[in-house]
């Protein structure tokens, strides 16, 4: 019976993404166009920051408890499956040209918190200053997105105004409304998807850091996809790229500090996260967004790249552990 109910709440923790990322995605699209504000922004910041709450509230009860290869696992682990799997699923079904004024800037800022976190921990461990320097990046990605923000509402002012005149009331209390419930049902299901695949895994014999770079950060990074996928189902390819790298970037940020405080201590970095993980990580993150630094645009190639790159990681380490 507790083996059945395992498995039926985390069936329902799928359903509950699936139908989150629908609602979720209608209300972001919606709110870039009636503000100005183009997707690809919208998509990093709004959509980023809600996708990336799972990976926050998961690493900080696990800091907390004082399970820190699960926080910091989790957190890397993540960054990994939104890059190799997520955007390579993204890739492969439209590939895309993009404005690299606007994606520029934030691959340089993701590229640099990557190896912020690595050289930190060298030393064994993430202290406060780590933490100091990764809170300051984290602002800078907010005032770089701000800045671009108004910018773009200054640029497309006529065009939103003309939008606004068919907007009711009835209309935003329903946006918002599927803004929340969107919103929670992409968090409530990761939570459930997260507990109960964690269990079974752990059932199975299978280790902490094993768990949270595949199973945990999978699921935490289900929002992630499930929000790429209904964003490429309804056209929106610059609203999943937008999320991947603002999800990714606020990942690396703004999760290790508060696992930190809420560790109580400096968070200890183990030697598969530091070698094996943060290395895979910028490997795919270089060998996904570099050649698009050149070519200004995403290709299918680069899709298959970033799985094959991805299952290589997982299956390696699995084989290794």
């Amino acid at each position: 019976m507790e083996t059945f109910l395992m498995y039926f709440l985390f069936a329902v923790g799928l359903v509950l993404i699936i139908k989150g990322g629908d609602f979720f995605v209608d209300a972001a699209a919606w709110l870039a166009e009636v503000s100005g504000i183009p997707h690809f922004i919208v998509g990093a910041t709004i959509v980023g920051f809600a996708t990336s709450l799972p990976e926050i509230l998961v690493s900080v009860f696990a800091a907390a408890g004082g399970d820190v290869e699960m926080a910091t696992g989790n957190a890397v682990g993540s960054v990994t499956a939104n890059t190799g799997l997520i955007l390579g699923i993204s890739l492969l079904a439209m590939p895309m040209v993009i404005r690299l004024r606007k994606y520029y800037p934030q691959v340089i800022l993701l590229t640099a918190a990557i190896v912020a976190i690595f050289l930190f921990g060298l030393s064994g461990e993430i202290t406060i200053v780590a933490s100091i320097v990764l809170t300051l990046m984290f602002v800078l990605f907010v005032i770089m997105n701000v800045r671009d923000a108004k910018s773009s509402i200054s640029e497309n002012a006529e065009a939103v105004a003309a939008e606004r005149e068919n907007i009711t009331k009835g209309i935003v209390a329903k946006k918002i409304v599927l803004f929340v419930l969107g919103c929670a049902g992409i968090i409530g299901g990761s939570e459930l998807l997260v507990n109960y695949g964690s269990a079974i895994a752990a059932s199975l014999g299978v280790p902490t850091r094993i768990i949270s770079i595949s199973a945990v950060a999978i699921g935490t990074s289900l929002p992630e996809l499930v929000t790429t996928i209904t964003a490429i189902a309804k056209k929106q390819a610059s609203l999943s790229v937008g999320n991947i790298l603002g999800s990714n970037i606020i990942d690396m940020t703004f999760v290790l500090p508060p696992c930190m405080l809420a560790y109580g201590k400096p968070l200890p970095v183990s030697n598969g996260t530091l070698f094996v993980d943060l290395p895979a990580l910028f490997l795919l993150t270089i060998a996904c967004f570099l050649p698009t630094v050149f070519t200004k645009k995403f290709s299918r190639w680069q899709g298959v790249l970033m799985l094959v790159g991805y299952v290589g990681y997982i299956a390696y380490t699995f084989i290794t552990h």
